[in-house]
């Protein structure tokens, strides 16, 4: 076996080649398993370059998880994390960094459920058990009584960067140019983006700060690095314009991403889109075994009255954020915008006829069919399931609000579901025999 220096030298060697405008090659390709990690330890070689310095994608994988172990002196704690059997061609460079394996999520399907006129089955991942066959429930009780319909009232995506000037007098004059002059600022945000096309800015100033929050139409992408990039253009023009403003942060939290927060529950932020059906007093006793005016009372007493109670921002639902990540899960969303995607308020009422209106109201639903997770290949098979993968390139933007449609109308699912459980006080009956491991 080489000495670790010799092998350094030739891949110093390998690098000084590359530097030379000869075809690069990885640097560390030719060393042994254990030479690699020998490079690792003395700090020759870098844990999160391992894939460029090796050429190797899934050996990277595993002489990472071997590093790693040996640096906590826990061997084999990783065996379980599976790594073999999955292509990191489509996660480095986009969707993680160090990577040491998969973690695996069952999905289930919840379904059929007749979604404006057509049949779909919801993919959802998850390890909550009862959770699929409770919005399966809902979802039959949907398409038994002709389907949900759903209508999309806003689509845009915003980033709200804070700015600084001299005093409050100083901001208010440049917001006020920037209404006068709005579509030149426009031009210079849609310069970066055949796609992102920016709706409106709003300021507001406090003290000597001014908060911009941009908001764009990003096509079929969720859209943030678009209207973040997009921002930033913008940003570069006002300060031509303005010498003495200074930029604090490109993002000062009235955007508002992965956070609670009032502005996106009565703003909006990515899409917003309502859920709507109106169940047969038939359905409700066969199929969800209760009374329309039992969930009526349970949804005002629990959702609105004790969401009330609570102080809830965007939380006057059942269990929203239930559906909502599992679905995001399945199709490759950012799991973490599932914070703001939950702002939900859900409606039942009873109609003249004595039948059950049920709807739900999401006003910052944060979904995209393009980028990120969705190019992964489990991802994508949950995306194709639903028709929705990729961009509609007829018209752009057509397949994310088709996904914000089905996420809002599987929350409709999981909603009558959970409020019929404790309306009849089935819950933790159903849980007991879906959520518990027979022994």
């Amino acid at each position: 076996m080489r000495s670790f220096s010799s092998a350094t030298a030739t891949a110093q060697a390998h690098v000084a080649t590359a530097a030379a405008g000869e075809k690069k090659e990885a640097p560390f390709a030719h060393l042994s398993d254990d030479e690699v990690i020998a490079a690792l330890k003395r700090g020759e070689m870098r844990l999160f370059s391992m894939e460029n310095d090796l050429g190797d994608l899934k050996r990277a994988v595993r002489l990472r998880r071997v590093f790693v172990e040996d640096r906590l002196q826990r061997p084999g704690v990783l065996d379980t994390l599976q790594y073999e059997h999955y292509n990191y061609s489509e996660v480095i460079g986009q969707c993680c960094e160090n990577v040491i394996g998969t973690v695996q999520i069952p999905v289930g399907v919840a379904g059929p459920i007749l979604v404006d006129g057509q049949e779909y089955f919801l993919p959802m991942a998850t390890t909550e058990g009862a959770l699929v066959a409770s919005t399966t429930r809902g979802c039959k009780a949907i398409t038994s009584s002709g389907g949900c319909t759903t209508t999309l009232l806003r689509d845009g995506m915003s980033r709200g960067p804070v700015l600084s000037a001299s005093s409050a007098v100083e901001c208010a004059e440049i917001a006020a140019w920037i209404e006068k002059h709005i579509d030149e600022v426009k031009a210079a945000f849609n310069s970066t983006s055949n796609y992102a096309r920016l709706q409106s800015v709003k300021p507001t100033v406090v003290g000597r700060n001014l908060f911009l929050r941009f908001t764009a139409t990003t096509g079929d992408g969720m859209g943030m690095n678009m209207v973040g990039k997009g921002t930033d253009k913008a940003l570069v023009f006002l300060l031509g314009k303005f010498p003495s403003l200074k930029v604090v942060a490109l993002s000062g939290n009235v955007c508002t991403d992965k956070k609670p927060s009032a502005i996106n529950w009565i703003e909006g932020r990515g899409k917003s889109v309502i859920a709507e059906t109106v169940l047969s007093r038939n359905v409700v006793k066969s199929v969800l075994k209760t009374t329309p005016e039992a969930m009526v009372e349970v949804n005002i007493s629990k959702n609105l009255v004790g969401s009330a109670v609570a102080g809830s921002i965007g939380g006057n639902n059942a269990h929203a954020s239930n559906v909502v990540t599992a679905m995001f899960l399945a199709t490759g969303q950012d799991p973490a915008q599932n914070v703001e995607s939950s702002n939900c308020m859900t409606l039942m009422e009873l109609t003249a006829e004595g039948d059950l209106y049920v709807s739900v109201s999401m006003p910052s639903l944060e979904v995209g069919t393009i980028g990120g997770g969705t190019t992964l290949s489990p991802q994508s098979a949950s995306l194709r399931l639903l028709g929705v993968k990729g961009s509609d390139p007829a018209e752009p933007g057509k397949n994310a609000r088709q996904l914000a449609r089905l996420v809002s109308s599987g929350v409709l699912a999981g909603e009558i579901s959970l409020v019929a459980a404790l309306s009849s006080g089935h819950l933790i009956s159903a849980h007991m025999h879906l959520n518990r491991k027979k022994h």
